[in-house]
């Protein structure tokens, strides 16, 4: 079988690419390139793509349609950008890829220490060598309360290494795990809000969650919080965020996503003037360490993504159940 990669990487993913075309026996079309109407003909030719978080709006799915395109397989857990109504519209299949959670349970477990431990200022300090103490004294993970909001694959594996710290933790999910009630407690949002020193996020992106985190909701969290969130941008509300900052209502901040971040991560950017006027004042912040959606970025997902989108696609092509069917 055919299959059309945009966003292809030479650095990470080439070595993956060509080792399992060539166990799967496929052929690949090949663009560095993220997806749009301007290179949309690449594809000609092939009914299956392989994209990244490159955002598939409503004309380039009408585009690829047009061209026969059956599916879209994103190499990535998330596929908030991909328009699904017009997906559905053209009758085409999307699905993402999983990945081993122990990458992003990994990191969120680093921000959360970096987080409060102070550690952004103190290598800011070390840096000028200013090896003063005030201003930098931080605080013992086992004396915090911790809600883990999504108790998903990465969500239970976060649970999971919290319970070495010897911290309280909160669950709350639509769906109770048997599993995760081993080491934590589920609870109901505002119990949650109200007890947790500390909230992580690990919930996939909806219509239905869209800034989960609010001003109303941060206004019910115990003053001080800190807050991570290794998820999707779109569940907190930055501007939201930034005024529970800056009046001190939340005492630190662990950031791998944020809001409207399409099309400028995984770019070299640095003599562009970005309009992204909240990251700045985010990043401006000393209490609030902010990464570029790497949480994911190990050798083991990466290949992992690489193959499960190959397999997606084989799957669909043989009629056969996906387990990363998304339509």
């Amino acid at each position: 079988m055919k299959i059309f990669v945009y966003n292809y990487r030479e650095f990470d993913e080439a070595e993956y690419f060509q080792k399992f075309s060539r166990e799967y026996q496929v052929e690949l079309g090949i663009s560095t390139e993220a997806p749009a109407l301007e290179n949309a003909h690449l594809a000609q030719g092939y009914e299956y793509i392989s994209i990244i978080t490159s955002r598939i709006d409503a004309e380039l799915m009408r585009r690829f349609h047009e061209m026969g395109v059956k599916m879209i397989s994103t190499r990535t857990v998330g596929y908030d950008h991909i328009d699904l109504e017009a997906a559905k519209k053209y009758r085409m299949q999307v699905s993402n890829v999983s990945y081993s959670p122990e990458c992003v349970a990994d990191y969120t477990i680093m921000l959360m220490l970096m987080s409060i431990r102070r550690m952004k200022r103190i290598m800011q300090r070390e840096e000028i060598n200013d090896f003063s103490l005030p201003g930098i004294q931080g605080r013992e993970l086992h004396n915090f309360t911790v809600g883990v909001l999504g108790t998903g694959r990465i969500g239970k594996a976060v649970i999971r290494d919290l319970s070495g710290f010897g911290c309280r933790i909160c669950a709350y999910d639509r769906y109770e795990d048997e599993a995760v009630k081993a080491y934590a407690s589920y609870e109901k949002l505002d119990t949650i809000y109200r007890e947790c020193d500390l909230i992580t996020l690990h919930m996939p992106l909806g219509d239905e969650n869209v800034h989960l985190i609010d001003r109303d909701a941060i206004a019910r969290m115990k003053d001080g919080v800190v807050i991570v969130n290794t998820a999707r941008g779109g569940l907190i509300d930055t501007k939201a965020l930034i005024n529970g900052i800056e009046s001190g209502k939340i005492g630190a901040a662990g950031l791998d996503v944020i809001e409207d971040e399409f099309g400028m991560y995984y770019y070299d950017l640095k003599s562009d003037v970005l309009s992204k006027r909240d990251l700045y004042i985010l990043r401006g912040f000393p209490n609030v360490v902010v990464t570029p959606h790497m949480a994911f970025y190990t050798d083991q997902a990466v290949s992992d993504m690489v193959r499960h989108s190959i397999e997606s696609c084989i799957l669909r092509k043989e009629g056969k159940e996906d387990p990363w069917a998304v339509l």
